[in-house]
């Protein structure tokens, strides 16, 4: 059986959800294909920069999200060494885009609401996609369950496993040898905690907690593992007491906030990025196909851009693709098969407006995010002393710097 559909997005995940949110918005309908049984909140929540929020406006959703979290007014850095604090920055300075806000998110409560926004019957779950062939001006999408979809544009956002990725000819994204256990205490009573972004740096070692609401803190911890303290990733328990072991001299609430977190309230998985180099020569774009989100750039967590950039992938393709497909519906009806080579056309020149935008920025994440944290780990000593007397407020600065950009509006002005 082939059934047709104009936009399928593959993965409903935040750029997923996010593109499919802003099409809809511009009166376009999409058909989002997850490969899971339900919506995935793997991560638990994320730090969710100024440069996120102006996305989450542009679909109409921040300010539900904003009653839902509290602010974070700053950054705390300490030595996991010593216990002494190494710098302290303010998030209440103004950037070129105007005030800086930063919070940090419940990726499941996100996910959620993107997901009620949607008409029903937007997100198919129990939908793997596992073959894309060509078929004129359309991509016929082969599902596991013998589904055969004809697109006219095909959106992946189907995380660092792309199938998408894979179908434009990039690469698999590299293991970066790093490592990164991240989970959420709740609290029954409030945390006590300020809210700050507190984090610990040294001997190879990077912590933090982060204040979601007054009852939920998220936290982090990453490391170089060997290998035989990758085998650890397969026993929780055991995963956790050794994370306690490495901690260092942080102070006893924050250690509490990992102790008390239960077992399947934190996930420990290998860092992969993709090469900076194949964002600028690879095919973010290619004729009516385009990827988003971690599909285009997995990079790793040192700046918490990953999700603040796919929320931005997710407003700029529904925009480039709304200019494209709204403008065909105004154009004078002509033959089948004119009209279906002109739209292909504007789809393309969309989509490749779309990776024209998101290319540079792309590639500057991914590169300062992987510098960020090999500076930030690094556990020799001349670079342990430069970066704790001279790094740590340039690395501090750039979370702000990153974080001060305006992915626009819907439609455009």
């Amino acid at each position: 059986m082939e059934v047709v559909q104009d936009v399928v997005i593959v993965g409903a995940g935040i750029s997923g959800l996010t593109t499919s949110l802003g099409l809809h918005m511009l009166g376009i309908r999409s058909l989002v294909l997850e490969s899971s049984d339900s919506l995935r909140a793997t991560g638990f929540a994320f730090t969710t920069w100024t440069n996120a929020w102006r996305a989450l406006d542009a679909i109409g959703i921040g300010d539900y999200l904003r009653q839902q979290h509290e602010t974070i007014l700053g950054n705390v850095v300490s030595s996991r060494i010593s216990g002494l604090q190494m710098f302290e920055m303010s998030f209440k300075e103004k950037g070129k885009h105007g005030d800086h806000e930063i919070r940090c998110v419940k990726r499941k409560l996100l996910l959620e609401s993107l997901a009620s926004e949607l008409p029903s019957g937007t997100i198919r779950f129990s939908s793997k996609v596992v073959l894309i062939e060509e078929s004129g001006y359309l991509k016929l999408v082969h599902l596991a369950d013998g589904t055969i979809l004809k697109v006219k544009v095909l959106v992946g956002c189907d995380g660092v496993n792309s199938v998408v990725a894979k179908w434009l000819g990039f690469k698999p994204p590299v293991f970066t040898g790093r490592s990164a256990i991240r989970g959420s205490a709740e609290f029954k009573s409030s945390h006590q905690f300020d809210p700050m972004f507190i984090q610990y740096f040294g001997n190879g070692v990077r912590s933090g907690v982060v204040p979601c609401d007054d009852k939920n803190v998220y936290w982090y911890f990453t490391w170089s593992p060997s290998s035989q303290e990758r085998e650890l990733e397969k026993n929780p328990l055991q995963l956790k007491q050794y994370m306690l072991t490495k901690l260092g001299k942080v102070p006893d609430e924050v250690r509490a906030v990992m102790e008390n977190t239960v077992l399947d309230a934190f996930i420990s998985s290998p860092l992969r990025y993709r090469h900076p180099w194949e964002i600028l020569w690879g095919n973010i774009s290619k004729g009516n196909v385009c990827v988003a989100g971690d599909a285009l750039h997995p990079m790793t967590p040192d700046l918490g851009q990953g999700g603040c950039a796919a929320l931005e992938d997710g407003v700029v393709l529904a925009r480039c693709l709304g200019e494209a497909l709204l403008k065909n519906r105004r154009q004078e009806i002509r033959n089948e098969s004119e009209e279906g080579k002109d739209e292909y056309k504007r789809i393309e020149i969309g989509l490749n407006k779309y990776a024209s935008e998101r290319k540079w920025r792309s590639f500057d994440l991914i590169s300062t995010a992987y510098v960020v944290g090999s500076i930030q780990e690094a556990d020799g000593k001349i670079m342990t002393f430069l970066r704790d007397k001279f790094f740590s407020p340039i690395l501090a600065g750039l979370l702000l710097k990153k974080a001060d950009y305006d992915c626009g509006n819907l439609r455009s002005s």
